[in-house]
Protein backbone atom coordinates (compact mmCIF):
# COMPACT_ATOMS: atom_id res chain seq x y z
CA UNK A 1 0.00 0.00 0.00
CA UNK A 2 1.22 3.47 -0.90
CA UNK A 3 1.07 5.49 2.33
CA UNK A 4 1.22 8.74 0.35
CA UNK A 5 -1.83 7.90 -1.76
CA UNK A 6 -3.73 10.50 0.27
CA UNK A 7 -1.95 13.32 -1.59
CA UNK A 8 -3.31 12.21 -4.98
CA UNK A 9 -6.80 11.55 -3.64
CA UNK A 10 -6.97 14.88 -1.80
CA UNK A 11 -6.15 16.73 -5.02
CA UNK A 12 -8.74 14.72 -6.96
CA UNK A 13 -11.52 15.30 -4.42
CA UNK A 14 -10.75 18.98 -4.08
CA UNK A 15 -10.81 19.48 -7.84
CA UNK A 16 -14.20 17.75 -7.94
CA UNK A 17 -15.52 19.98 -5.11
CA UNK A 18 -16.14 16.90 -2.95
CA UNK A 19 -15.84 17.04 0.86
CA UNK A 20 -13.35 14.86 2.72
CA UNK A 21 -11.33 14.80 5.91
CA UNK A 22 -7.56 14.63 6.26
CA UNK A 23 -6.82 12.30 9.18
CA UNK A 24 -3.38 12.42 10.79
CA UNK A 25 -1.96 10.12 13.47
CA UNK A 26 -0.67 12.43 16.22
CA UNK A 27 0.55 9.83 18.71
CA UNK A 28 0.77 6.06 18.73
CA UNK A 29 1.47 3.82 21.72
CA UNK A 30 2.66 0.37 20.69
CA UNK A 31 1.52 -2.06 19.65
CA UNK A 32 -0.20 -0.26 16.75
CA UNK A 33 0.19 -0.53 13.01
CA UNK A 34 -0.33 3.21 12.62
CA UNK A 35 2.60 5.48 13.42
CA UNK A 36 2.82 9.17 14.28
CA UNK A 37 2.70 11.19 11.06
CA UNK A 38 0.69 8.65 9.07
CA UNK A 39 -2.09 10.25 7.07
CA UNK A 40 -5.20 9.29 5.14
CA UNK A 41 -7.99 10.97 3.23
CA UNK A 42 -11.37 9.71 4.46
CA UNK A 43 -14.70 10.37 2.74
CA UNK A 44 -18.21 10.35 4.19
CA UNK A 45 -18.97 6.99 2.56
CA UNK A 46 -16.11 5.38 4.49
CA UNK A 47 -13.40 5.22 1.83
CA UNK A 48 -9.89 5.50 3.27
CA UNK A 49 -7.01 6.55 1.03
CA UNK A 50 -3.67 6.32 2.82
CA UNK A 51 -2.76 4.68 6.09
CA UNK A 52 -3.80 5.42 9.69
CA UNK A 53 -3.74 1.95 11.20
CA UNK A 54 -5.61 -1.31 11.07
CA UNK A 55 -9.27 -2.24 11.06
CA UNK A 56 -9.79 -1.73 14.80
CA UNK A 57 -9.38 2.05 14.52
CA UNK A 58 -11.30 2.57 11.30
CA UNK A 59 -14.94 2.45 12.55
CA UNK A 60 -14.29 5.23 15.10
CA UNK A 61 -12.45 7.31 12.49
CA UNK A 62 -15.21 6.99 9.89
CA UNK A 63 -17.91 7.81 12.46
CA UNK A 64 -16.07 10.96 13.53
CA UNK A 65 -15.30 12.00 9.94
CA UNK A 66 -19.01 11.91 9.13
CA UNK A 67 -19.74 14.22 12.06
CA UNK A 68 -16.94 16.59 11.06
CA UNK A 69 -18.25 16.82 7.49
CA UNK A 70 -21.68 17.82 8.80
CA UNK A 71 -20.52 20.83 10.82
CA UNK A 72 -17.08 21.53 9.31
CA UNK A 73 -15.36 21.42 12.72
CA UNK A 74 -12.05 19.57 13.32
CA UNK A 75 -11.76 17.00 16.10
CA UNK A 76 -9.13 15.07 18.01
CA UNK A 77 -9.94 11.49 18.95
CA UNK A 78 -8.20 8.86 21.04
CA UNK A 79 -8.73 5.16 20.47
CA UNK A 80 -7.66 3.18 23.52
CA UNK A 81 -8.01 -0.40 24.81
CA UNK A 82 -11.27 -1.00 26.68
CA UNK A 83 -13.78 -3.73 27.36
CA UNK A 84 -16.47 -1.34 26.15
CA UNK A 85 -16.73 0.42 22.79
CA UNK A 86 -18.44 3.47 24.27
CA UNK A 87 -17.16 6.98 23.54
CA UNK A 88 -16.37 9.66 26.12
CA UNK A 89 -16.08 13.39 25.57
CA UNK A 90 -13.03 14.55 27.51
CA UNK A 91 -13.29 18.16 26.39
CA UNK A 92 -10.43 18.54 23.96
CA UNK A 93 -10.41 14.85 23.00
CA UNK A 94 -13.15 12.38 22.11
CA UNK A 95 -12.11 8.95 23.41
CA UNK A 96 -13.31 5.68 21.90
CA UNK A 97 -12.95 2.34 23.61
CA UNK A 98 -11.44 -0.42 21.46
CA UNK A 99 -11.99 -4.08 22.26
CA UNK A 100 -9.37 -5.32 19.79
CA UNK A 101 -6.59 -7.57 21.10
CA UNK A 102 -3.73 -5.37 19.89
CA UNK A 103 -3.81 -3.26 23.04
CA UNK A 104 -2.28 -0.13 21.49
CA UNK A 105 -3.50 3.47 21.66
CA UNK A 106 -3.90 5.92 18.79
CA UNK A 107 -4.56 9.65 18.90
CA UNK A 108 -5.68 11.20 15.63
CA UNK A 109 -6.55 14.66 14.33
CA UNK A 110 -9.51 14.84 11.93
CA UNK A 111 -9.54 17.95 9.74
CA UNK A 112 -12.58 18.36 7.43
CA UNK A 113 -11.91 19.88 4.01
CA UNK A 114 -15.14 21.35 2.67
CA UNK A 115 -15.78 22.46 -0.91
CA UNK A 116 -16.03 26.20 -1.41
CA UNK A 117 -19.59 27.38 -0.80
CA UNK A 118 -21.70 28.74 -3.64
CA UNK A 119 -23.18 32.24 -3.44
CA UNK A 120 -25.94 32.93 -5.95
CA UNK A 121 -26.43 36.58 -6.82
CA UNK A 122 -29.81 37.39 -8.37
CA UNK A 123 -29.97 40.58 -10.39
CA UNK A 124 -27.94 42.70 -12.78
CA UNK A 125 -27.30 45.86 -10.76
CA UNK A 126 -24.24 47.77 -9.52
CA UNK A 127 -24.48 46.03 -6.14
CA UNK A 128 -24.85 42.63 -7.81
CA UNK A 129 -21.75 43.22 -9.93
CA UNK A 130 -19.77 44.34 -6.89
CA UNK A 131 -20.83 41.21 -5.00
CA UNK A 132 -19.75 38.95 -7.85
CA UNK A 133 -16.36 40.64 -7.88
CA UNK A 134 -15.80 40.53 -4.11
CA UNK A 135 -17.15 37.07 -3.20
CA UNK A 136 -14.34 34.97 -4.78
CA UNK A 137 -11.83 36.96 -2.70
CA UNK A 138 -13.25 35.36 0.44
CA UNK A 139 -13.37 31.84 -0.99
CA UNK A 140 -16.91 31.75 -2.38
CA UNK A 141 -17.88 30.43 -5.78
CA UNK A 142 -20.44 32.63 -7.50
CA UNK A 143 -23.46 32.00 -9.71
CA UNK A 144 -25.31 34.88 -11.36
CA UNK A 145 -29.03 34.76 -12.13
CA UNK A 146 -30.34 37.71 -14.15
CA UNK A 147 -32.62 38.19 -17.12
CA UNK A 148 -30.41 38.79 -20.16
CA UNK A 149 -27.11 38.48 -18.26
CA UNK A 150 -23.98 37.83 -20.32
CA UNK A 151 -21.05 35.76 -19.06
CA UNK A 152 -18.58 38.30 -20.47
CA UNK A 153 -19.94 40.87 -18.00
CA UNK A 154 -19.17 38.60 -15.01
CA UNK A 155 -15.61 37.27 -15.43
CA UNK A 156 -15.41 36.27 -11.74
CA UNK A 157 -18.57 34.12 -11.80
CA UNK A 158 -18.46 30.35 -12.14
CA UNK A 159 -21.97 30.21 -13.63
CA UNK A 160 -24.08 32.84 -15.37
CA UNK A 161 -27.76 32.14 -16.08
CA UNK A 162 -29.38 34.59 -18.47
CA UNK A 163 -32.87 33.81 -17.16
CA UNK A 164 -34.65 34.23 -13.84
CA UNK A 165 -37.45 31.86 -14.84
CA UNK A 166 -38.17 29.78 -11.73
CA UNK A 167 -38.19 26.26 -13.33
CA UNK A 168 -35.02 27.02 -15.32
CA UNK A 169 -33.16 28.35 -12.30
CA UNK A 170 -34.20 25.39 -10.16
CA UNK A 171 -33.05 22.93 -12.82
CA UNK A 172 -29.63 24.51 -13.37
CA UNK A 173 -28.78 25.40 -9.76
CA UNK A 174 -29.78 22.33 -7.80
CA UNK A 175 -28.05 23.33 -4.57
CA UNK A 176 -26.89 26.71 -3.34
CA UNK A 177 -26.54 27.53 0.37
CA UNK A 178 -26.59 31.33 0.09
CA UNK A 179 -28.54 33.71 -2.15
CA UNK A 180 -28.48 37.50 -2.37
CA UNK A 181 -31.20 39.24 -4.37
CA UNK A 182 -29.78 42.55 -5.61
CA UNK A 183 -32.23 43.39 -8.38
CA UNK A 184 -32.62 47.01 -7.23
CA UNK A 185 -35.89 47.75 -9.01
CA UNK A 186 -35.43 45.46 -11.99
CA UNK A 187 -37.65 42.35 -11.80
CA UNK A 188 -37.61 42.39 -7.99
CA UNK A 189 -40.57 40.05 -7.48
CA UNK A 190 -39.41 37.59 -10.12
CA UNK A 191 -35.91 37.58 -8.62
CA UNK A 192 -37.27 36.87 -5.14
CA UNK A 193 -39.39 34.00 -6.46
CA UNK A 194 -36.38 32.49 -8.23
CA UNK A 195 -34.35 32.81 -5.03
CA UNK A 196 -37.04 31.12 -2.92
CA UNK A 197 -37.20 28.24 -5.39
CA UNK A 198 -33.56 27.44 -4.59
CA UNK A 199 -34.44 26.88 -0.90
CA UNK A 200 -31.15 28.30 0.39
CA UNK A 201 -29.93 28.27 3.97
CA UNK A 202 -29.61 32.05 3.89
CA UNK A 203 -31.44 34.55 1.68
CA UNK A 204 -30.76 38.30 1.71
CA UNK A 205 -32.66 41.03 -0.16
CA UNK A 206 -30.91 44.33 -0.90
CA UNK A 207 -33.71 46.85 -0.35
CA UNK A 208 -35.04 49.37 2.11
CA UNK A 209 -37.33 48.19 4.91
CA UNK A 210 -40.38 49.83 3.30
CA UNK A 211 -39.81 48.26 -0.09
CA UNK A 212 -39.02 44.87 1.40
CA UNK A 213 -42.20 44.95 3.46
CA UNK A 214 -44.36 45.56 0.40
CA UNK A 215 -42.68 42.86 -1.69
CA UNK A 216 -42.67 40.23 1.08
CA UNK A 217 -46.40 40.85 1.55
CA UNK A 218 -46.89 40.40 -2.19
CA UNK A 219 -44.96 37.12 -2.17
CA UNK A 220 -47.23 35.69 0.53
CA UNK A 221 -50.44 36.81 -1.16
CA UNK A 222 -49.20 35.32 -4.44
CA UNK A 223 -48.90 31.89 -2.84
CA UNK A 224 -45.29 31.63 -1.65
CA UNK A 225 -44.66 29.71 1.58
CA UNK A 226 -45.03 32.23 4.44
CA UNK A 227 -42.37 30.49 6.54
CA UNK A 228 -39.86 30.70 3.68
CA UNK A 229 -40.70 34.36 3.06
CA UNK A 230 -40.24 35.12 6.76
CA UNK A 231 -36.62 33.94 6.52
CA UNK A 232 -35.70 36.56 3.93
CA UNK A 233 -33.23 39.02 5.47
CA UNK A 234 -34.11 42.59 4.55
CA UNK A 235 -32.54 45.11 4.77
CA UNK A 236 -29.46 43.04 4.04
CA UNK A 237 -26.00 43.43 5.47
CA UNK A 238 -24.15 44.62 8.55
CA UNK A 239 -24.21 48.26 9.62
CA UNK A 240 -21.06 49.92 8.29
CA UNK A 241 -22.59 53.16 7.02
CA UNK A 242 -22.40 51.84 3.45
CA UNK A 243 -23.25 54.25 0.62
CA UNK A 244 -21.56 53.14 -2.61
CA UNK A 245 -22.47 49.88 -4.42
CA UNK A 246 -19.10 48.43 -3.43
CA UNK A 247 -19.60 49.33 0.24
CA UNK A 248 -23.12 47.90 0.23
CA UNK A 249 -21.80 44.70 -1.35
CA UNK A 250 -19.14 44.51 1.35
CA UNK A 251 -21.72 44.87 4.12
CA UNK A 252 -23.91 42.14 2.60
CA UNK A 253 -20.94 39.86 2.06
CA UNK A 254 -20.03 40.29 5.74
CA UNK A 255 -23.39 38.77 6.66
CA UNK A 256 -22.90 35.90 4.22
CA UNK A 257 -19.47 35.09 5.65
CA UNK A 258 -20.87 35.21 9.19
CA UNK A 259 -23.64 32.78 8.23
CA UNK A 260 -21.13 30.51 6.52
CA UNK A 261 -19.10 30.39 9.74
CA UNK A 262 -22.15 29.61 11.84
CA UNK A 263 -22.81 33.06 13.32
CA UNK A 264 -26.46 33.94 12.78
CA UNK A 265 -27.70 37.46 13.52
CA UNK A 266 -29.78 38.13 16.63
CA UNK A 267 -33.48 37.35 16.48
CA UNK A 268 -35.34 40.40 15.21
CA UNK A 269 -38.39 40.37 12.97
CA UNK A 270 -37.51 41.02 9.34
CA UNK A 271 -40.82 40.34 7.56
CA UNK A 272 -44.01 42.41 7.39
CA UNK A 273 -47.01 41.68 9.59
CA UNK A 274 -48.86 39.83 6.83
CA UNK A 275 -46.12 37.22 6.75
CA UNK A 276 -46.37 36.52 10.47
CA UNK A 277 -50.16 36.51 10.37
CA UNK A 278 -49.96 33.28 8.38
CA UNK A 279 -46.74 31.73 9.64
CA UNK A 280 -45.02 30.80 12.87
CA UNK A 281 -42.54 33.43 14.15
CA UNK A 282 -38.99 32.78 12.99
CA UNK A 283 -36.05 33.22 15.33
CA UNK A 284 -32.34 32.80 14.77
CA UNK A 285 -30.78 29.97 16.81
CA UNK A 286 -29.17 31.17 20.04
CA UNK A 287 -25.89 29.17 20.05
CA UNK A 288 -23.40 30.08 17.34
CA UNK A 289 -21.87 26.60 17.67
CA UNK A 290 -24.93 24.70 16.48
CA UNK A 291 -23.76 21.61 14.56
CA UNK A 292 -25.63 22.24 11.32
CA UNK A 293 -26.61 25.42 9.49
CA UNK A 294 -28.94 23.75 7.02
CA UNK A 295 -32.02 24.26 9.22
CA UNK A 296 -31.00 27.56 10.79
CA UNK A 297 -33.36 30.40 9.85
CA UNK A 298 -31.50 33.62 9.26
CA UNK A 299 -33.12 36.91 10.19
CA UNK A 300 -31.95 40.49 10.32
CA UNK A 301 -33.01 43.82 11.80
CA UNK A 302 -35.59 46.19 10.39
CA UNK A 303 -35.32 49.87 11.23
CA UNK A 304 -36.11 53.24 9.79
CA UNK A 305 -33.83 54.54 7.13
CA UNK A 306 -30.38 53.33 6.19
CA UNK A 307 -28.34 52.23 3.25
CA UNK A 308 -28.80 48.51 2.79
CA UNK A 309 -25.70 47.87 4.86
CA UNK A 310 -27.80 47.34 7.97
CA UNK A 311 -29.06 49.54 10.79
CA UNK A 312 -28.80 49.85 14.54
CA UNK A 313 -31.73 48.41 16.49
CA UNK A 314 -34.03 50.57 18.54
CA UNK A 315 -34.73 49.90 22.21
CA UNK A 316 -38.13 48.43 21.27
CA UNK A 317 -36.50 46.01 18.83
CA UNK A 318 -33.87 44.95 21.36
CA UNK A 319 -36.60 44.22 23.90
CA UNK A 320 -38.64 42.25 21.36
CA UNK A 321 -35.58 40.12 20.57
CA UNK A 322 -35.29 38.96 24.19
CA UNK A 323 -38.78 37.51 24.61
CA UNK A 324 -39.26 33.77 23.97
CA UNK A 325 -42.18 34.22 21.56
CA UNK A 326 -43.68 36.99 19.45
CA UNK A 327 -46.86 38.58 20.69
CA UNK A 328 -49.41 40.26 18.47
CA UNK A 329 -48.33 43.60 19.90
CA UNK A 330 -44.70 42.95 18.97
CA UNK A 331 -45.67 41.99 15.44
CA UNK A 332 -47.79 45.10 14.99
CA UNK A 333 -45.09 47.34 16.44
CA UNK A 334 -42.45 45.96 14.12
CA UNK A 335 -44.77 46.28 11.13
CA UNK A 336 -45.32 49.91 12.06
CA UNK A 337 -41.57 50.51 12.16
CA UNK A 338 -41.16 48.96 8.71
CA UNK A 339 -44.11 50.94 7.31
CA UNK A 340 -42.69 54.24 8.51
CA UNK A 341 -39.11 53.58 7.41
CA UNK A 342 -37.58 56.06 5.03
CA UNK A 343 -36.32 55.01 1.60
CA UNK A 344 -32.66 54.08 1.39
CA UNK A 345 -30.15 54.35 -1.40
CA UNK A 346 -30.65 50.69 -2.29
CA UNK A 347 -33.60 50.97 -4.61
CA UNK A 348 -36.32 51.35 -1.96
Amino acid sequence: MNRNEWIIQAARLQAAEQPFALVTVLRAQAPTSGKAGDKAVVTADGQIHGWIGGGCAQPAVIKTVRRALLDGQPRTIRIAPSDESAERDLGDVLEFGMACHSGGTLELFIDPVMPSALLTVVGDSPVARALVSLAPRVGLRVAVVAHGAQAVDYPDADTVLSTDDVPAVGAQLASTPFVVVATQGRRDLQGLKAALALQPQGLWFVASARKAGVLLDTLVTSGEDPAAVARIVAPAGEFIGAQTPEEIALSVLTSVVAARRGHAPKAVISAPAAVFASAEPVFAPAPASAPAMADAPLVAPVAAGSCCGGVKKSATQREAATVPALTAVAVEATAAVAASAKSSCCGG
